[in-house]
């Protein structure tokens, strides 16, 4: 219900005044934001915004990325937070948060200009999806029960299936966002590909060794962070690249997750800050060296040093984090202060689906 009704507010959003914001010229303003003047269009869509991609599809691309961003925010406070404070959240949260990183970055802002690379969203969508759920976390505080009530997934089949889904979904992120059918979008799917394989393969052996077995729930996280973190890097790097970034990802994200949840006791429910977040700062600060082209990259921009762009990188998610996290504070602080933030324990132990909705997910 959360994910679908996110969909819905993005979308209108998107097309009223988010899209121009994020994409659209902000004259004296540009380096920090776009402009209203796209709203609903009213300027007329563009025969081509990028070789022969109309504006409506490169728009309705990217409100794909929009959406799916706030969606991954769920998962740090999944179970807890109020419907009404989730669809507050969506929309304020868009139009704080993503929308100024994404003109930034993507909308020809002042870290574009200064050259940061993001090919598919390693900033603009993991690293301040994972900012945010790691904040929500803290901010909501963890499920009644956690962590010395076992919490775990439903249904691992089902698990695997969405986990399928995602892996062959986000070659069209990756690949899509060459904008074109071409050697870009070509390497991009398939250093997404491998990337995916080596943090599965990464995160099942630590597993494997540390626990004594591997577990299916292991390697799909494992796949997932491999995603995550080949993301900004996808259309820079060359096979080498994707299975270092892979293989790292599913180390770093594997120890990041242990320590959230083992050792610091926050309850980000679906590992988002430890895989997406953190996946997502390794994976755009490794894009600064895996884009040389001594190492199979698309090389560095003339005259600029690995050393120089991975301090750019730096510079790009230190800016996203700042504040993604100062802003997603803000806006929780303000909602707890009208409509509420979390449901009480009678209604959290009964759980959200009756709760909140008043039905079941599978009837008796």
């Amino acid at each position: 219900m959360q994910c679908t009704a996110i969909t819905a507010v993005v979308s209108v959003l998107w097309v009223a005044g988010a899209y121009g914001l994020a994409y659209g010229n902000g004259g004296a303003a540009q380096a920090w934001i776009g402009s209203l003047s796209w709203s609903m269009f009213a300027t007329g869509a563009r025969d081509a915004v990028a070789g022969r991609i109309p504006e409506s599809v490169f728009a309705m691309f990217e409100m794909t990325f929009a959406i799916i961003t706030p969606a991954l925010v769920i998962g740090g406070f999944a179970e807890r937070l109020r419907f009404s404070a989730v669809i507050g959240f969506t929309v304020l949260w868009l139009l704080l948060v993503y929308v100024p990183i994404a003109h930034w970055v993507w909308g020809g802002g002042w870290l574009a200009q200064l050259g940061v690379l993001d090919f598919a969203g390693g900033i603009v969508v993991h690293v301040s999806a994972g900012t945010a759920a790691l904040v929500t976390a803290l901010v909501v505080g963890p499920r009644r029960g956690f962590p010395h009530t076992p919490m775990t997934p439903h249904s691992l089949p089902m698990t695997v299936m969405g986990a399928g889904m995602l892996w062959v979904g986000w070659f069209g992120f990756n690949a899509g966002s060459a904008l074109e059918a071409n050697g870009s979008a070509g390497m991009a799917m398939l250093v997404t590909h491998t990337g995916a394989a080596a943090g599965a393969l990464a995160w099942m052996t630590i597993e494997w060794l540390r626990y004594g077995k591997p577990s299916v729930l292991g390697i799909v996280t494992g796949m997932v962070a491999g995603l995550g973190t080949i993301t900004a890097a996808s259309g820079f790097v060359g096979p080498l690249g994707g299975l270092v970034i892979g293989a790292i990802a599913g180390s770093v994200c594997f120890l990041a997750t242990q320590l959230l949840k083992r050792v610091l006791h926050i309850d980000d429910s679906l590992d988002v800050s430890p895989v997406h977040g953190i996946g997502g700062v390794a994976g755009s600060l490794l894009t600064g060296v895996f884009v040389d082209a001594s190492l199979g990259g698309v090389g560095l921009a003339q005259g600029r040093t690995m050393l120089g762009q991975v301090g750019i990188q730096a510079i790009g998610v230190l800016a996203a984090i700042a504040w993604c996290a100062l802003l997603t504070w803000l806006i929780l602080k303000l909602l707890a202060a009208t409509t509420g933030l979390r449901v009480d324990a009678d209604q959290e132990m009964e759980g959200l689906d009756l709760a909140e909705h008043g039905e079941r997910a599978y009837n008796p």
